[in-house]
């Protein structure tokens, strides 16, 4: 299978990101706004979910109706920024399973270093959602979908708020299975890592740590 990028370019999704990217926007806005972006978001990236048919009783008659079925899902937020996107998701999919990734940059290696990692039991069985706000250089998400790689998970899509090429490139590259979705594509890094236009440092912003 041959992973995708899709963008998402739904009025609502764009008209709450201009909101998030507005550096007037204080903490508690900006924390909502993310939730609600990922909350519209899996709407999209749960589209072509497999469903089937079943028969239920409503107050007039038995009638068939369509329910999810095969693979359950489970979220796995990069922290700490991909923690703002998991409620919404799990006001939508109340039954998902959440798991959580920590990573490091090691400072003479540069290299991303796993630092935690807690997946639920079955994760192997579950349509897997990585979660992080911003897809810079790439690498942080390409090393956390290694991590649960090897961890015997394989159906894994990355859910992203805002992305530049050169990120996108970097999944495409190590992980050509892996579908990509975001809510706007970016024109560049800067000389710092920072994407522009961007909207700054999303975990400072939503922790509100600086």
């Amino acid at each position: 299978m041959t992973g995708k990028v899709h963008i998402f370019n739904h009025p609502l999704i764009q008209h709450k990101l201009t909101m998030m990217r507005d550096k007037n926007t204080g903490t508690k806005e900006f924390r909502e706004l993310l939730d609600e972006i990922s909350m519209l978001m899996v709407y999209e990236v749960t589209r072509d979910l497999p469903t089937e048919e079943v028969n239920v009783e409503t107050p007039l008659c038995w009638t068939k109706a369509q329910v999810l079925a095969g693979m359950p899902i489970g979220v796995i937020p990069i922290l700490r920024a991909g923690l703002g996107m998991v409620d919404g998701i799990q006001r939508l999919i109340p039954n998902a399973k959440v798991g959580h990734i920590g990573l490091y940059r090691d400072p003479e290696t540069l290299q991303p270093v796993e630092y935690y990692c807690k997946l639920p039991a079955d994760s192997q069985q579950r349509y897997l959602f990585v979660l992080d706000p911003m897809l810079a250089t790439g690498g942080s998400a390409s090393a956390a979908i290694s991590f649960i790689k090897q961890r015997g998970c394989s159906n894994i899509s990355l859910v992203n708020i805002i992305a530049v090429p050169e990120g996108i490139e970097k999944i495409q590259k190590d992980h050509p299975d892996v579908n990509i979705y975001v809510a706007a594509l970016d024109e560049k890094l800067n000389d710092h890592g920072y994407i522009v236009p961007g909207l700054g440092d999303a975990g400072d912003r939503l922790f509100g740590t600086k």
